[in-house]
Formats: C-alpha cells, structure tokens, sequence
C-alpha cells in the first residue's frame, strides 16, 4: 500500500519533471549567443531611408572572451561601442553610450536561436533614472549575411525604439 502511494505521488510529479527538462533544454546558454554574436566578426551596413549609412564593426578580442562592437553613422566614426561577454554562464554586455553612461544588460533566456533579448541590469555615470540611457537590444540573426538590432532608449520615464538593419558588407 504505502508503495503504491509513493508511486502515485511520484507519477503526479512526472509531467512537471519532463516539462522542466523540455524547457531547460530549449534555452541556448549565454555560450550558444556569445557564439552567434563572434559569428559577426567583420564590417556590416545599414541603409536608411533618408540615404544615411551606419555601419558595425565586430571584432572578437581578448583571447576570444570578449567581442568588441563599433558603430560608425555620419560624422561619428567611433560613435558608440558595446563590449558582449560571458559572466559564467550569462551572457552580458556593457555599452559605452555617446550620452557618457555605460548601461550593463543581461542576455534572457529564450527558446528561439535565431534571437538574443538583452534587458537592462545598472549602468555607471547615470545621475538620475530620467538621464537618457539604453534600456534594451534584441538581435535577430536573419542569416549568415543579415541581422538586426532593436535599441531601446529610455529618457524622462519614456522608451522609445529604433531598428537596424544590417547587411554583411562584402
């Protein structure tokens, strides 16, 4: 009897044990991104409509533990640059913002690989939480030659968002 009420208890936890293993499974570690983001290694453009470029440079440096972003737009050669990096198993950034902050986010989990979600963490040189800094990014690999960014910019309590999209430059 008491075997069969073990039995029974165990069974009842069967479906939430599988469905834990189907989830944890179906998220990419912080080293699956960090892997598509050295994927980006070299020079990309985004075409605008107003006929402005801006262009990204990816470098992977530091013995591979760190991959250096540049983004180029108008007369702004060096105009910001993101450091990517793993924290343990968490994939990371810290942006060095042309507004003087340096906003840190953390890469979430997600089930779908073609994606990375960065939400925000803390930032250093932020004075107040109304000083314009960035928020979010979220990258979409479309490819071995296309990807696109979302930024999310927040300022006096209010986000706002601008896409771009990139073509490896050949």
């Amino acid at each position: 009897m008491r075997i069969h009420v073990l039995a029974h208890r165990f069974s009842a936890f069967l479906p939430v044990i599988a469905i834990s293993t189907v989830a944890a499974l179906a998220q990419p570690s912080g080293q699956a991104g960090f892997d598509k983001l050295k994927s980006l290694a070299g020079t990309w453009e985004a075409k605008h409509d107003d006929g402005s470029v801006t262009t990204v440079t990816y470098k992977v440096v530091s013995s591979g533990s760190a991959v250096v972003e540049t983004i180029s737009y108008g007369k702004e050669p060096d105009g910001m640059v993101t450091v990517y990096h793993l924290d343990g198993a968490k994939l990371m950034l810290t942006h060095y913002c042309g507004a003087g902050n340096q906003p840190r986010m953390v890469a979430e989990a997600s089930a779908d690989p073609s994606k990375l979600t960065f939400k925000y963490l803390d930032a250093t040189n932020l004075k107040s939480p109304d000083d314009g800094h960035m928020r979010g990014l979220a990258v979409t690999f479309d490819g071995p030659d296309r990807f696109s960014q979302a930024w999310t910019w927040k300022a006096k309590g209010q986000e706002s968002s601008e896409v771009f999209k990139y073509q490896r430059r050949k």
